[in-house]
């Protein structure tokens, strides 16, 4: 509104001008007044005529790409930047200028992040502009339409022209490698297993190909052929005996979670243990407790995979209802013989309870429990966590406790708690 009315004034200025220039050239007469007039009729039809610069019918083709790869499906987690090239061409042979590109990056949760940029158009009419995005959480993106416009010489109208070339992408949870679980592999009869009967997996002997070098392996498990033939590193996969099932449960109930960056920590931890799940090869699932609950079952498919890290990538904390009384309405969970990995920041008695019933219902209960950052917080709670902590494991119930997601797999691999 405010633009339009600008524009108005600015044409009845220039009206008003013209009309003195000439009142100037019938009464005055001459060769200044002539020139005066010719002059300003040449630059009135430029700017009459740069409504029909081409701008209006702009095209552009956009391209994401991080570091020097392409984006690809799974292939952005969060924390990474995204690197965007805008190739831009306009139609006409009226002459532009400059033209200046507007970007707008929009998340699902509405959250915008806005970009500018602006070059000077080739004699083909066309140019490009690159620019790197902050780094992106969690989240699923689109780029609203890229908008370009370009003023006349002097700076008095706007022409302005849009167009669409966005695609969604999906920015995923970050993940941290784990290269084993001791617990997992002591299996059912470990010293935390009190009500399942299940082996658990150990490795063959037989070769079940070949997977990337994970930090930490041993020299006996690389692969050296495979490394010589393809310039990486990359490690044996051996066959495995059964493994019992798992499910990951992730708590979502909002009064647990201080910071939002907690929430991530707990997303980020069900996505890594997943992640492991599948990678070796186990029947994993994911139970999903918030406003509503969203259970997948556990199974070895890729297809399954990929249907819960979707999820996690959307999930947000909007649960309204502590763990215990959540755990015993999503009691369709607990199949007997099953690993039941909860990720949770709550503590105390509710916790106590929901843990001892996932105990009775013939799982093995496993506690992955978040505390909340910053050291003064910690201090201050941790006689008291000490507690419930220790009630449960003399229950024979694992309790792991992490503060950052880089402390998962020394946890996991090393059992400590």
């Amino acid at each position: 509104m405010l633009t339009a009315k600008a524009t108005l004034l600015r044409w009845r200025l220039i009206g008003l001008v013209y009309i003195f220039s000439l009142l100037f050239l019938l009464f005055q007469g001459g060769k200044t007044s002539f020139m005066l007039f010719c002059i300003f009729n040449v630059l009135l039809i430029y700017l009459v005529f740069g409504r029909w610069s081409g701008i209006a019918g702009v095209t552009g083709i956009r391209k994401l790409s991080s570091g020097a790869a392409t984006i690809a499906e799974q292939s952005l987690s969060a924390g990474s930047r995204l690197d965007v090239q805008i190739s831009v061409q306009i139609p006409g042979v009226w002459p532009i200028p400059y033209v200046l590109v507007r970007d707008r990056l929009t998340a699902h949760n509405g959250k915008t992040v806005p970009f500018e940029a602006s070059f000077v158009p080739s004699y083909r009419r066309s140019g490009s502009v690159s620019y790197t995005t902050p780094p992106l959480e969690r989240g699923v993106y689109r780029f609203e339409s890229t908008e370009c416009s370009t003023r006349d010489i002097f700076g008095l109208f706007e022409h302005k022209g849009s167009f669409e070339s966005s695609v969604p992408f999906s920015v995923y949870p970050r993940t941290v490698a784990i290269r084993q679980w001791k617990q997992l592999k002591r299996g059912a009869k470990g010293p935390y297993s009190t009500s399942a009967s299940r082996l658990a997996a150990k490795e063959t002997t037989q070769i079940n190909g070949v997977r990337e070098y994970i930090y930490g392996d041993r020299l006996s498990r690389i692969h050296w052929n495979a490394t010589a033939k393809t310039g990486q590193w990359k490690s044996k996969e051996f066959e495995r005996e059964s493994l019992p099932r798992t499910i990951v449960v992730l708590d979502r109930y909002v009064g647990a979670y201080e910071k939002p960056e907690q929430f991530e920590l707990a997303v980020s931890t069900a996505a890594s243990m997943l992640e492991f799940g599948f990678r070796r090869g186990t029947a994993v699932g994911l139970v999903s407790i918030g406003s509503r609950t969203d259970g997948f079952a556990p199974t070895a498919s890729p297809d399954q995979r990929e249907l819960m890290m979707k999820h996690l990538v959307r999930v947000q904390a909007d649960g309204d209802q502590p763990l215990y009384r959540a755990l015993r309405q999503s009691s369709a969970i607990t199949q007997a013989g099953s690993f039941v990995v909860v990720v949770s920041p709550q503590t105390g008695e509710d916790t106590i309870r929901a843990m001892e019933w996932l105990n009775r219902t013939g799982v093995v209960p496993v506690l992955v429990h978040l505390k909340p950052g910053g050291s003064e917080r910690n201090n201050v709670s941790d006689i008291r966590t000490g507690e419930w902590m220790r009630l449960l494991r003399r229950n024979g119930i694992a309790v792991h406790t992490i503060s950052t997601l880089q402390e998962l797999p020394d946890v996991l691999e090393g059992g400590k708690g």
